[in-house]
């Protein structure tokens, strides 16, 4: 940063720049129980409210609660019945199409009594701070009610009343594999039962205090109708691709306590669910690990930084992100780009690559993740006629 002074920066990164570990570790995390007390502790210290609240029909009453404050608006009953039903716990939607509201289409229209309608907002991504952060456990889910077994939960954390981060905690010694292995069982048998609330989880969040890990909610297993059991087809929900937080040094935090100081701070996982988490057009929602995080707010910083000190298009308002071979970089970079484009001094954003393979690769990734999101060309001419173009936000070129 010996170009200029720093007239743009946020002290609320994501991604904490450098966490010194507490060293000091509890004893008395021997039961299961324990571990959960002290973890919920810990987020009411943080600023998460707790509730006590084990049934759905209180989750329900809370959502209301939530979104009514949220929306600064109050459901006639009526109303609230019709907009429950339709367009939160539709009974033809699944996890996918639950992931797709709170990821893209987190703004539902109400049909008020008088005929009019209005806008209601699931989760504000403007000002992740207007959204309301509770934490609840042993939420308990039986036979009666349509699941295949009597089920209690660990941790869940709501998020305007929605179940968009469950926790499943083991005691220290467990391997944290069995958390893993609980929660595809609570997602198989029971998430789905009632309203399906839990559907909207996000993401998971397994640990055994030693050991805490995160992923996303997207399925175990692709098993198309032409694949047999014996070729299922493993997915970002597999046990390899769980991952674990780290500070921007790339520095592991897998200790529950270090873990929830970071990864669970309020701006932190705010930010996680509303900025860095891509539903792809294959219906798989992505969690980007901390150094994408990191590298995408970094570039963003130094496009705001160059641009305040009217450095921008020099090499003093440029600089370089070094990624290894298999580490995420076109994800890194689409969400750089598209987060780019949102700045209002931005018209486009230029992906250059050095080879027509690459661009050909890239446009296939960037569609991946968002189809339509990226413009792709094979001459100069296309070219000049994209870099006209107002509505081509990111073009992808040699």
């Amino acid at each position: 940063m010996s170009y200029f002074n720093i007239v743009a920066q946020t002290n609320e990164n994501t991604v904490v720049t450098e966490y010194e570990p507490v060293k000091k570790r509890s004893d008395s995390y021997q039961s299961e129980a324990a571990l959960e007390n002290e973890f919920i502790h810990m987020l009411e210290e943080q600023g998460y409210e707790y509730l006590s609240l084990h049934t759905e029909n209180d989750l329900v009453i809370n959502l209301r609660k939530q979104l009514e404050k949220l929306n600064n608006y109050s459901f006639t009953n009526k109303e609230w019945k019709q907009f429950l039903v339709e367009s939160i716990a539709n009974p033809n939607e699944g996890i996918k199409e639950k992931t797709r509201k709170i990821q893209e289409d987190y703004i539902q229209v109400l049909k008020r009594d008088d005929g009019t309608s209005k806008n209601i907002i699931l989760l504000d991504k403007k000002d992740i701070h207007h959204n309301y952060l509770q934490v609840i456990h042993q939420y308990e889910v039986s036979k009666e009610h349509g699941a295949k077994h009597d089920n209690r939960y660990d941790v869940t954390v709501l998020v305007n009343g929605f179940p968009l981060v469950h926790v499943e905690l083991k005691r220290r010694g467990v391997p944290i594999r069995e958390a893993f292995n609980q929660v595809e069982r609570y997602q198989r048998d029971s998430f789905g039962t009632g309203y399906g609330l839990f559907e909207y989880v996000q993401i998971f969040v397994i640990s055994n205090g030693t050991n805490s890990k995160y992923y996303s909610n997207t399925t175990r297993y692709n098993t198309g109708a032409n694949l047999s059991k014996s070729k299922k087809e493993k997915t970002s929900n597999s046990f390899e691709f769980t991952s674990y937080w780290a500070d921007a040094k790339n520095n592991i935090i897998p200790d529950l306590i270090d873990f929830t100081r970071t990864f669970f701070a309020r701006h932190t996982i705010l930010n996680i669910l509303t900025k860095y988490c891509v539903f792809t057009s294959e219906e798989m929602l992505l969690v980007m690990r901390p150094y994408q995080i990191t590298a995408t707010e970094r570039i963003i910083n130094r496009i705001e930084i160059a641009t305040n000190y009217k450095k921008y298009g020099s090499a003093a308002g440029g600089g370089y992100i070094w990624h290894t071979t298999g580490s995420g970089k076109t994800l890194t970079s689409f969400k750089a780009a598209r987060l780019a484009t949102t700045l209002p001094y931005i018209e486009k954003v230029l992906f250059v690559v050095d080879r027509q393979d690459l661009d050909y690769q890239t446009m296939r990734e960037y569609d991946r993740f968002e189809k339509g999101s990226a413009n792709s060309n094979r001459s100069t001419a296309v070219l000049k006629k994209q870099l006209e173009d107002e509505n081509a936000k990111i073009i992808i070129t040699t």
